[in-house]
């Protein structure tokens, strides 16, 4: 049931600015360049993020693998959740600072932030949809036709401008406002605790976990052993030997709320990362990481005092933002 050209409202974009948090750097790509951000397209991306309509069996959204309340990741699943009760091989990543990213996915096999959405969308054990099959119901429904053209002055809907509104969203997820950035911008302190676990992070963890975003958003092999889906990250993208076991360094904010962690979900609690460091890295594997080919040596008190450091890059603000949240009924079939 298509909207007549009556009923479209008038094209007046209101213009957004990118805002890039003090101190940090600028992103290696604009994301924008030519995808101007609006308001309307901004609204029109957080619909199709929620809308589980987009999928084969009307049960699955975006927002079914990328949890706001969890920092846009699977809440306590090892693996994604797909159509027709199917699981995907992989652990969700979450979805935050996407603009400072110039590649995306565990393996890199995306290089940009527009093109992301076609593999959930079409992947068979993810939304299991065909793209005529998106834009034929986004073409059908009235509500979808009056905010495409508002948000981009054209009522017929296509792949790109649904692209382009869905990376609106997305690029828009930023995280700043841990109790680490209120002690960097001078407006909070360290107990203690924290502080020691601060000088820990910098001793161990901030050669591939940089600050201000904590992670370098390389692709590395971290002394996994190889899982019961023989993924081997990287290199089936590449092809390279040496890209064997390679996955994207995750970043550490709202690493408290954003459990399970590694690429397939295996280590549960922030602690037992930590462990993963310190005891069960396959040493002998091929291709590990240089930066961890020596173990890190912590003394209990000590991972527990990087524990608590690693909880101030927790962000409430950013998890409990009510303009990222859905409007209406969440995740699941409406």
């Amino acid at each position: 049931i298509g909207a007549t050209t009556k009923q479209l409202p008038e094209f007046k974009p209101k213009f957004l600015s990118f805002e890039i948090p003090k101190g940090w750097p600028k992103p290696p790509v604009d994301i924008y360049a030519n995808n101007k951000l609006t308001e309307q397209g901004f609204q029109l991306g957080k619909k199709l993020f929620y809308d589980s309509r987009l999928s084969s069996d009307g049960e699955v959204s975006c927002a079914s693998c990328h949890q706001p309340f969890s920092a846009f990741v699977t809440f306590d699943h090892d693996l994604s959740h797909g159509v027709n009760n199917s699981f995907t091989t992989r652990n969700a990543p979450a979805l935050m600072n996407l603009a400072w990213m110039s590649s995306y996915h565990w393996d890199g096999g995306i290089n940009h932030l527009e093109v992301q959405p076609l593999s959930p969308l079409t992947a068979a054990n993810e939304m299991g949809q065909t793209l005529d099959s998106v834009i034929y119901f986004l073409n059908s429904d009235a509500t979808y036709k009056k905010m495409f053209k508002a948000a981009f002055n054209n009522s017929n809907i296509t792949s790109k401008l649904m692209l382009k509104a869905l990376a609106q969203f997305t690029g828009s997820l930023i995280t700043s406002n841990s109790k680490y950035d209120r002690v960097v911008n001078g407006k909070d302190t360290f107990s203690t605790f924290e502080k020691k676990g601060y000088q820990l992070y910098k001793k161990n963890c901030s050669s591939c976990h940089k600050e201000p975003l904590f992670t370098d958003n390389s692709y590395r092999n971290n002394g996994m052993h190889l899982n019961r889906f023989k993924d081997i990250g990287r290199q089936k993208i590449t092809g390279l030997s040496t890209d064997s076991l390679k996955f994207k360094v995750p970043s550490l904010r709202n690493i408290q709320l954003s459990f399970p962690y590694m690429h397939d979900g295996s280590i549960y609690s922030v602690p037992q990362v930590i462990d993963h460091y310190i005891s069960k890295i396959n040493i002998h594997q091929t291709g590990l990481d240089t930066a961890l080919q020596t173990a890190i040596v912590l003394s209990k008190l000590e991972k527990n005092e990087l524990v608590y450091f690693l909880y101030t890059l927790t962000d409430t603000v950013f998890t409990k933002n009510k303009r990222y949240a859905p409007d209406g009924p969440v995740y699941f079939k409406h």
